[in-house]
């Protein structure tokens, strides 16, 4: 059995570029053999530790119920979780148009069909269309254009 020898820099140089770039895996192979840097889940931001002395509590009214829904329900904190989300079915790079420099496939506040190109996504050197899975408005686009995004990852709303 040969040992493959692991240099602690090239660890360490990959583990940055995830924590930069948000991704969850990456991997390189060469020559020597191969390494594997993953984590299970995105790191917590830390909790922001105040320097300033704090006086005395502040009390807070609690909130007055309002009579009617509000024009602008809150949008849920997971957008994976809103009924419309249209979600990554795979790991790689969003293009919201064709190519470089032209028209986006859709934008905010358009109408789509069921069947209707969204964006292109670029995994492993192929484009696969993502294409709306039912007819509706396009509300919001999550992501911009050339980037990378993950298995799962909500792209736009669609309503």
């Amino acid at each position: 059995m040969n040992a493959v020898s692991i240099d602690p820099e090239t660890v360490r140089q990959l583990a940055l570029i995830l924590t930069e770039t948000g991704l969850t895996e990456i991997e390189i192979e060469g020559k020597d053999g191969r390494v594997r840097v993953a984590r299970a889940h995105p790191p917590a931001a830390p909790a922001p530790v105040s320097t300033v002395p704090v006086a005395a509590p502040v009390t807070v009214a609690p909130p007055v119920a309002t009579a009617g829904p509000s024009a602008n329900p809150a949008p849920p904190a997971d957008e994976s979780q809103h009924p419309g989300a249209v979600l990554s079915p795979m790991v790689g790079v969003a293009y919201l148009s064709p190519e470089p420099g032209s028209q986006p496939f859709v934008t905010a506040g358009q109408t789509v069909a069921a069947g209707q190109t969204l964006m292109l996504i670029e995994a492993m050197k192929t484009f696969n269309q993502i294409k709306a899975p039912k007819a509706g408005t396009v509300t919001r686009i999550l992501i911009g254009s050339g980037a990378p995004v993950e298995y799962g990852q909500p792209l736009l709303i669609l309503e």
